[in-house]
């Protein structure tokens, strides 16, 4: 018996961070609000460390913010807090690894959480070891504790911002120590990140989902190459452009928008929601030969671009799929022969609504291809007469270096399959992706210069394509 990943046809974020400053605020209690906010960017573990002004305590493990915190916050008593949900990299699911990070070092007590992925970290790690470094972990977020222990500057944000221009890659990152709260974007600003006030408070966190469930406002987002300074509760946060290495052009990750942040969140500017109806709405103009009778969604991704091709189509959208939201991401799965079985446990088809129709499903991304085909028999046991697939992202192409856990490029089906071979292996009538114009229109505020598709077409912002290869023998798991 083995554990069978639902998800493995997609690509998986791999974490969330949240941070707070309130001194009459309950910090740990709205830190872990926030984590439930965020829990859609990792479900593997979770993490809070909340500081006194004195003392640092720390409560993480593996599992879901409810089960790692089912005993409840005791011991996390606190002014600034800061919290980590994680999806990690096959071969790195340890406790160990678990974020938040702390160290002591000349400063006190020392504190981080990391989204992203630093493409460099292993020649750093290197670099430090040969330096009398320890690590205690096996993922990049550990170096860059190290780099701040090891700076000479005076303060922590100089010593913070010093690290910041000795790392490569994707990275939104919260650093607290027992006086202060500080937050820094990578410069092609690859991962979210923004700010919110409360009454009494501010908080940094990934997403702004987060921010609503705890009642802060959102103020802006951090830029990319920024890094901000929260040492009082009223006052506004210091802002210090730290980059030395400022891009011509942002980079942000067009699957945020295709995929990764709840539907409800707003990113730099661009309603995630919004994005994903336009993308429908696209991905409807470009298949006007098709002629199909209802339009469904595969749950819950894949909604808001369906309901945005039924709106252009003319043609009803309807939940001809359901999902078990009882199902965890894994589980078991007796033998090969019920490998289906998989799905339907997860998935089951509405016969009452496909039956006798001619029906148009849309997903977010096809990746490994390992369930597409699965969930088109599922409609055609159910009685649909035709399924035509429409995905609103273009096919991937190329593996992600900047924190998304996608495959090595020979496990990505459009890498050696052509659109109609995919159509073919998944058992579809027709096989649509929205072109990559058709997804840089889907973008009302943000400029489509301004993304990172390297995953479709394998063009790296900064080159971390050529920094991983050079970096290759360093064996070194991601941070988040």
């Amino acid at each position: 018996m083995h554990a069978i990943d639902f998800q493995e046809d997609k690509l998986h974020e791999e974490c969330g961070v949240f941070g707070m400053y309130s001194h009459r605020d309950d910090v740990a209690l709205n830190t872990y609000w926030g984590l439930f906010a965020l829990q859609h960017r990792g479900q593997e573990s979770a993490g809070i460390a909340v500081t006194d002004g004195r003392n640092m305590h720390i409560k993480k493990g593996m599992g879901l913010a409810t089960e790692v915190f089912k005993s409840g916050l005791a011991g996390l008593d606190g002014y600034i807090g800061i919290g980590h949900v994680r999806y990690s990299t096959t071969g790195s699911s340890m406790v160990y690894n678990v974020q938040p990070m702390k160290v002591f070092y000349d400063g006190g007590n020392l504190a981080l959480s990391h989204n992203g992925n630093l493409t460099n970290a292993g020649s750093l790690r290197q670099e430090l070891q040969q330096e009398g470094f320890l690590f205690s972990s096996t993922v990049d977020s550990e170096v860059v504790l190290h780099l701040i222990a090891r700076s000479r500057k005076k303060t922590l944000p100089e010593r913070v911002a010093e690290a910041a221009n000795s790392i490569k890659g994707a990275f939104a990152i919260l650093v607290m120590d027992d006086h202060q709260l500080v937050a820094f974007r990578d410069p092609y600003g690859f991962r979210p990140l923004c700010i919110g006030k409360m009454d009494h408070g501010w908080v940094v966190t990934s997403e702004t989902c987060a921010l609503d469930l705890v009642g802060a406002h959102f103020v802006r987002d951090v830029k990319p190459g920024e890094l901000i300074v929260i040492n009082d509760e009223e006052k506004e946060p210091q802002s210090i452009m730290y980059s030395t290495h400022r891009p011509a052009h942002c980079a942000h990750c067009i699957f945020e928008y295709v995929y990764f942040a709840r539907p409800d969140s707003i990113m730099d500017g661009e309603s995630i929601y919004k994005a994903r109806v336009n993308m429908g709405r696209i991905l409807a103009r470009e298949t006007k030969d098709i002629h199909a009778d209802i339009v469904i969604s595969v749950p819950d991704s894949g909604t808001p671009a369906a309901i945005g091709y039924g709106l252009e189509a003319g043609i009803p959208f309807l939940e001809g799929l359901t999902k078990n939201k009882y199902v965890g991401r894994t589980f078991i799965q007796p033998t090969q022969k019920q490998r289906l079985n998989a799905v339907r446990l997860k998935l089951n088809a509405n016969r009452s609504l496909v039956e006798g129709k001619s029906v148009v499903m849309v997903d977010d991304s096809i990746v490994r291809g390992t369930t597409s085909g699965m969930i088109v028999q599922l409609l055609r046991d159910a009685g649909a007469t035709a399924v035509h697939v429409c995905i609103s992202s273009p096919p991937v192409m190329d593996s992600c270096y900047y924190g998304i856990d996608t495959s090595e490029r020979k496990e990505l089906i459009a890498a050696s399959k052509t659109e109609k071979e995919i159509c073919e292996y998944i058992k579809a009538d027709s096989l649509h992706y929205i072109t990559m114009e058709g997804l840089r229109a889907s973008l009302s505020v943000l400029d489509p210069d301004d993304m990172c598709y390297a995953c479709f077409n394998s063009h790296y912002p900064d080159g971390a394509d050529r920094e991983m290869k050079s970096t290759s023998k360093f064996q070194f798991e991601q941070g988040c």
